[in-house]
Order: C-alpha cells, then sequence, then structure tokens
C-alpha cells in the first residue's frame, strides 16, 4: 500500500518529471490532458473499521508487473489535487510577504506602547538608528530593479515636481516653522533646528507603500521619486542643513555627507546588486523582508518616543506636536495644489495630485533623528524627528483612508 506525501505531489508539479504510465490491463482515460489510470472501485483500499467510503485518490494498492511493484497514484496526480498542497505550502511565504499591510498598525502600536510603557523600547539605544535605517535601505534596494526606474523614467516632469516638493517646498516650510518655534512660541533654539532638520531630508519609503494603496499604477514612479530623493541626500540634505540651521548650530557638512553615504546610499546599492548578481539569494531573502523590516520599524519609531519621553511630556511638549502636525499638513496640502496646477490637462491629474502629496508630506524622519542624534550635542535637536516619524506616518496612512474610500 502506498501514501503519497505533500512533498511527492510538490515533486509532481515539475511537468518535464511527470513519467508516463505504463501498459497496465486497466482501461485509461483522458483527464486534464493527462493520462491517469482508472482503477477498479475495489481496488482502493478501505478502512480497518469495514466503512467502503474512501475519498479517492488519497490511497490506492500497489500494481505488480515484470517482478516490479509500483503505485500509480504515485505518477499520475491531477492539477486540482496537486495544486491545493501546493498552495498550503506557500500560505506561510505569502503571509510574510504581505507583512507590509500591517504597517499601520505597527506604527500606532508602538506608539501606544513607547508612551505607556517606555522600557519596553529604551534598549534599542541611538547607535541603533543607523543600522536600523540601514537596514530599510537594503530592503528598498534589493526589492528594486532598474526596469521599474526606466518605466518611470517616461514622466521626467512628475519627477522634477516631485524633486521640487521635496527639497524646495518642504525645506521653504520647515523653515518657517522653525522660526516660528523660536520666535513665536519661545521654544529653544534646539527644536527649531530640529522641525528644520526634518523638511531636509529625503522622501519617506513608506510614501512609496501609501501610493501603492491608492494608486496601483504610479507606485513605480513614487519609487523613482523617493530613490532620487534619497539618492541626492548625500549632497542636498548637508547643504540645505548648514543654509537653514548653520547660523544657529554648528553642522558638520563633511560628516553629514559620509554618514548618509553609509546609511542610505550604500545599502540601497547593495541590495540591488544582490538583486541583479545573486538573484536566487536574492529571492531566497525577499519573503522574510516585509515581516523583519516590520520588527526594524516599530523599534525605530517607538525607542525616539521612549527615549526622548520626558520632553515629549513637558510643557511645550504639546506645542511641538503642534507645530510638527501644522508642518507636515501643511506639506500635504502644498504638494497636492502645487501638482494639480501644474499638472491640470494630465488624464490622470488626481492620481498624481495624490502621489506628490505623498511625496512632500512624508520625508524620512529617521534619516533626520540619526543625523540629530549623531552630529548635534543637544538631545532636544531629535525630538522634533522624533515626533515627526509618527506623525506623518499616521497622517499618510490616514489619507490613504479617506481617499481610498472617495474612489470607491
Amino acid at each position: 500500500m502506498g501514501v503519497v506525501s505533500p512533498i511527492e505531489t510538490l515533486f509532481l508539479k515539475s511537468q518535464h518529471r511527470l513519467l508516463q504510465p505504463r501498459d497496465y490491463s486497466y482501461p485509461v482515460v483522458f483527464h486534464n490532458t493527462r493520462r491517469v489510470t482508472n482503477f477498479p472501485r475495489n481496488s482502493l483500499s478501505f478502512s480497518p473499521l469495514g466503512s467502503s467510503s474512501v475519498d479517492f485518490p488519497l490511497r490506492s494498492d500497489s500494481i505488480s508487473q515484470n517482478g516490479r511493484s509500483s503505485n500509480p497514484w504515485r505518477r499520475n496526480v491531477s492539477e486540482s489535487d496537486s495544486s491545493e498542497i501546493y498552495n498550503k505550502k506557500v500560505s506561510i511565504m505569502e503571509t510574510l510577504k504581505q507583512a507590509n499591510s500591517f504597517i499601520p498598525h505597527v506604527i500606532l502600536s508602538s506608539t501606544i506602547l513607547a508612551l505607556i510603557h517606555p522600557p519596553s523600547f529604551t534598549w534599542f539605544k541611538p547607535r541603533y538608528f543607523v543600522p536600523g535605517l540601514g537596514f530599510m535601505m537594503f530592503a528598498v534596494g534589493i526589492n528594486s530593479n532598474e526596469r521599474d526606474f526606466l518605466e518611470a523614467l517616461k514622466r521626467p516632469d512628475a519627477i522634477f515636481a516631485g524633486y521640487v516638493g521635496q527639497y524646495l517646498i518642504k525645506p521653504l516650510l520647515g523653515y518657517i516653522f522653525g522660526v516660528i518655534a523660536v520666535s513665536l512660541f519661545k521654544l529653544p533654539t534646539p527644536i527649531g533646528a530640529g522641525i528644520m532638520l526634518v523638511s531636509c531630508v529625503s522622501g519617506a519609503q513608506l510614501s512609496n507603500y501609501t501610493t501603492f494603496l491608492t494608486d496601483p499604477s504610479l507606485a513605480p514612479l513614487s519609487i523613482v521619486m523617493t530613490s532620487i530623493s534619497t539618492a541626492t541626500a548625500a549632497l542636498v540634505t548637508p547643504m540645505l542643513s548648514l543654509l537653514l540651521i548653520g547660523k544657529k548650530l554648528p553642522v558638520d557638512v563633511v560628516g553629514m555627507i559620509s554618514s548618509i553615504l553609509q546609511v542610505v546610499v550604500t545599502p540601497i546599492a547593495a541590495g540591488l546588486l544582490l538583486n541583479r548578481l545573486f538573484p536566487r539569494l536574492s529571492n531566497a531573502i525577499k519573503p522574510f523582508l516585509p515581516a523583519l523590516t516590520l520588527i526594524d520599524m516599530a523599534c525605530c519609531i517607538g525607542a525616539p518616543l521612549a527615549l526622548n519621553i520626558d520632553s515629549i511630556l513637558s510643557p511645550f511638549g504639546a506645542t511641538i506636536l503642534f507645530l510638527v502636525v501644522a508642518f507636515h499638513l501643511l506639506a500635504f496640502v502644498a504638494g497636492y495644489f502645487f501638482s494639480g496646477f501644474f499638472f491640470s490637462k494630465a488624464p490622470d491629474v488626481k492620481a498624481l495630485q495624490r502621489t506628490l502629496s505623498y511625496e512632500t508630506g512624508m520625508q524620512s524622519s529617521l534619516l533626520a533623528l540619526a543625523l540629530a542624534t549623531k552630529f548635534f550635542q543637544d538631545p532636544l535637536v531629535g525630538v522634533p524627528p522624533a515626533i515627526s516619524t509618527v506623525v506623518m506616518s499616521l497622517m499618510g496612512v490616514s489619507l490613504v483612508t479617506i481617499w481610498k474610500n472617495r474612489k470607491d
């Protein structure tokens, strides 16, 4: 008696490995373009309890021919049966790949946990921020390829508009709110510098995900916008920081360039090269990256809040929160109407407006936090980036809900 196993069934999935049935004395019928032996009913094995109810083709008797014993079920299996077992096998991998859908839940839960019980994240020290962000950049690189870039590069006007939103509109808003924080609300100068630093960094990879949720066809364009702003951040961010913050606090431009190259450019390049040169290894790693990135993201969001909990809950914490929320809100609005004005005649103008709104309103606050921790002695500089990490993520996810409901 032979019993087929799931592994054997998966082996039979390969068309070129299917063996042709030998010429048995039983009649042969054609099923799904494959030859399947039609066994007599009395050839099926029955349970020890005497029940004659057997679900074909789970078990069948072996057949002897020329002194050899063989089991046709091992060599002839229907497409539907093998597909069912195959689908069960890949379900775990699919779950890992779809872990990104839990990003909003992770952001909210890690924020609440950090505020309620800070020790949950205080073990994740500032020295871990750089490698944590580098891992996220590596995940971006390994999931990208040159075809995405080539397709999106057919719309240079939209890419340029996204770049203007990232490095012109947003820094201008950041400078205005930084000055307001110091001059109008009388907050410490490092707080204003922290708001300006947030406005100088590149786009957030989360903007690619939010674009995918609302307008999947423009996800490659969003990836290109974010990738270009990220790749040029090594030069643009230090220069903008020097221009906006240099008169208030000393800025190490050379150190920033070196740090961004290590944290952003190198991991992305490593991911792209691994994807291109070692595709099998890359494909083996990819299913696990979303789940690992979620854990990394939870730590990178919860730790800054937990480590700066005293400043966040201080008397001026509510004022910082208000300024950061207002800054991001205006950035989202500016990106939306700016793109609507320049692309009013485009057939997909609404989708472009949503995409450029995400690109302008969401930036890599984790990069700003890593730079604040490494290059500024006053810890207050890192408070606005820590708050911004949560605020811009929640606002982006909220916009996804609003816009998807309007589309539906």
